[in-house]
Order: C-alpha cells, then structure tokens, then sequence
C-alpha cells in the first residue's frame, strides 16, 4: 500500500476552513441486528451505549497477549503507550477486529447498512503515567461531513473507578458543536483540546467495562478520561466507523475499509487486510 498524504491530527485552520454538518443524526434502525430498540432509543436519548459483550475471556486475553508484544515493539522503536493509530492499516489482526461481526452489526445498528471502518487507536493508559485526556468531542479532531460517526471502545483491560475510566456528559451529543480551547501544556493531555464546565451540558457518566467488553457513543458526545493514578493498566482499542455517505475531507477517505455493504460513490478507499500481523 502506498505511503498515506492524510495528516494524522489535521491543524485547526485546514478544519475551519471545511464546511462541515455537525448535527446530531438520530439512528433510524427499525430491525436492529444486535442492539435491542430500547438501547438503540436510549443511544439517540443519551450518546452511547454500554455494554456490548463482544469476546469471551479466553479470547479477549489472547488480544491483550498480542497487544503487549506490539506495545513492546512499538516501545523499543521510540514510541510509546499511546503511538499505535490507524492501526488496521498495518496490523491485520486489529483489521480483523474492525471487521468482527457483533461490532459491525451493532455499528450498523445505529448508522445504517453501508458502514466504513476508517480509525483505530489503542488508547492505553500505564500505571501512574500521569497523562489525561481533557474533555472533548470527537467530531472537532476529524474532517468529517455529515456527523453520521461512532467510535466504539473495546476493553482490553478490565475498567473500573480505580484505573481512569472514560467518562460520558450525558446527552450532550444533542447540544452542537461546543466550544473548546487549545490544552495547556500543564494539563498533560493526550489530545489537543479542551472543553471546560463539562457539568453545564449534561450528568457525568464513568464508562466501566469488563475486557472483552465495547461501548459505543456519538462522534458528538463529549467525553474524557482522567489520569491513570492506579497501579493498573488501562488498556481500550478505539475503532471508528461512518456512514458511508460521510465525506472525509483532507485525504482521510484513505483510511478507509468497507466494513458491511458498500460505498455507492467510491469516495471511500477499500483497503486490504494487512500482510502484517
């Protein structure tokens, strides 16, 4: 596959020079396959949906075996608990996640029948590492248009109130696109961006999970996570799906794997399932 001319992190100016839909897009599933309609009318009501159970213990510590001698390889050439992104570009075991049938089903749930896998992240936050992620909503970091996206957060270590769990505002995927400032360098995130007085748009909500289990939530649901304090590791693989009548603007359609139908446009790459495991 040929090198990628998308940026991973696109700057500010390129997005607000994008005229993007960020509007909350109801999901419209009559006959879900996986999630039962009152998760689905809750998913409209509040942003998310947990949990999904998705793989069985045995089968969940094989992922976690497999993630730890990756991180260590990733590790010994230079980057760290957080460096392995569009990763179903270069791993086929996480390209085989992405495509796992439960997960797209419950995809589709909420999105529709035509859906594109395009992002994955292992988000892994070690012990003590002192690293949050500031409040924020996806949809800010991303080229997308319309707002017809889900990230889906698979547990790869089990999370509780102790190891930094993700936590939701509730409801707040219906309040827009909100405003946020650039992160100070002595917040110690993650990411870039910042929105304060998370309360004002909605109830707090910690996102505990069992390993093997996912959550789903909104592209616009603002959510977030403290630093890891604990002696435990918390280790989550974010996968990102659309729509495929979403745009991506900046050359990310080359991120692209159609995961369950088509792409009637072939605006959306399709790529392979990596050699590489």
């Amino acid at each position: 596959m040929a090198a990628p001319n998308y940026k991973i992190v696109p700057d500010q100016s390129e997005l607000d020079a994008i005229q993007r839909d960020l509007s909350f897009y109801p999901s419209q599933t009559t006959d879900p396959a996986v999630l039962p309609p009152d998760q689905i009318e809750f998913f409209n009501r509040e942003g998310y949906v947990r949990p999904v159970s998705v793989f069985t213990r045995d089968e969940v510590n094989d992922i976690r075996s497999y993630f730890d001698d990756l991180l260590e390889k990733v590790i010994a050439a230079g980057g760290d608990s957080y460096s392995i992104s569009s990763a179903h570009l270069k791993y086929g075991r996480v390209w085989d996640i992405l495509h796992h049938p439960k997960i797209v089903a419950a995809v589709a749930d909420l999105l529709g029948h035509n859906i594109i896998g395009w992002g994955s992240h292992f988000f892994c936050k070690m012990p003590h590492d002192g690293k949050q992620v500031a409040w924020h909503q996806d949809s800010s970091y991303w080229p997308l248009s319309p707002s017809k996206a889900v990230t889906v957060w698979l547990a790869i270590d089990d999370v509780d109130g102790e190891n930094a769990p993700m936590r939701f505002i509730a409801g707040s995927h219906h309040k827009g696109h909100l405003t946020y400032r650039p992160s100070s360098s002595e917040e110690h995130n993650v990411l870039s961006q910042t929105i304060e007085d998370p309360e004002q748009y909605g109830e707090i909500v910690e996102n505990w999970l069992e390993a093997g289990q996912v959550s789903l939530h909104s592209d616009l649901l603002l959510h977030g996570s403290e630093a890891n304090e604990s002696d435990r590791r918390r280790c989550a693989l974010t996968l990102r799906y659309a729509a495929a009548d979403v745009r991506a603007h900046l050359e990310w359609n080359q991120k692209g794997v159609w995961v369950q139908g088509e792409d009637p446009t072939g605006h959306w790459a399709n790529n392979p399932r990596p050699e590489q495991d």
